[in-house]
């Protein structure tokens, strides 16, 4: 598998480049740059930073992936941005490498559609499968669990977590933790059940989904306590293993869920 790269790239002689990849017109790669097998990157994207890229990605033109955090406390250190494989990273999409001051890496995993315009900070964590529509933001330090969709221009807070398997709808404000499995939407976003068509999709029973609407009944609609709540669906996580997800994402704590 031959690797293709236009003559008017401009691709640093120290950069690591695996076979099978393609770099379009007037596009640059840095020298700290990895980028795997069968990744292709369209005309003028902008690999810079260090970035390690898994295989079989795709870039679209204008990406720009790798640069510094936007963080007035970032003085050039050495930090990173890693991303999986099978990506689709659509026009003017951006990625900033970490910060010292958290992991000193940022995250995206694998399968995830990245439209266009969306914007991923500092020492964010993204899972897999996710889908962030345009002109998503995320802050820094936000944590994206596995399946979750942003919808179009949704922002989402620093240091939130967005959980699995949720889904925010178009123009949210993400002020404060989406536990898995919930429908948030609005300013600021605000839960509206559960997602149950998306689980359906990926193969939940449906007594696991029923188990789930009873655990947001739990969470949201019987009037307990947030440590009421986390209890009782700790509780029922025994008997429904799916439910695990849900309470691991509430004692794990953070800027407190939506209510």
């Amino acid at each position: 598998m031959a690797t293709l790269i236009h003559p008017t790239a401009l691709v640093d002689p120290a950069a690591s480049i695996a076979e099978g990849v393609e770099i379009g017109a007037y596009s640059i790669v840095g020298p700290h740059v990895h980028i795997g097998e069968g990744t292709r990157l369209h005309a003028h994207v902008v690999i810079q930073g260090r970035t390690r890229i898994g295989r079989d990605n795709v870039f679209h033109p204008f990406c720009s992936i790798g640069g510094d955090p936007q963080d007035k406390k970032y003085a050039g250190e050495p930090t990173e941005l890693v991303i999986g494989d099978r990506n689709t990273v659509r026009e003017y999409a951006t990625m900033n490498c970490g910060t010292v001051q958290d992991g000193g890496v940022t995250r995206l995993g694998n399968d995830n559609w990245i439209m266009a315009y969306v914007h991923v900070a500092h020492d964010c964590q993204v899972g897999n499968h996710t889908i962030m529509a345009n002109n998503t933001a995320l802050a820094g330090h936000v944590h994206i669990g596995d399946w979750a969709i942003l919808g179009g221009f949704t922002g989402v807070h620093q240091f939130v977590r967005v959980g699995a398997h949720s889904f925010c709808g178009v123009h949210s404000s993400v002020l404060q933790d989406v536990p898995p499995f919930v429908l948030a939407n609005g300013v600021p976003a605000s839960p509206h059940g559960i997602n149950s068509e998306g689980l359906r999709r990926r193969g939940y029973s449906s007594e696991a989904i029923m188990a789930i609407k009873r655990a947001y009944k739990t969470l949201y609609r019987e009037g307990l306590t947030l440590e009421e709540a986390r209890t009782s669906i700790s509780a029922a996580a025994n008997e429904v293993p799916e439910l695990a997800l849900l309470s691991d994402f509430l004692e794990a704590g953070g800027r407190g869920i939506i209510r």
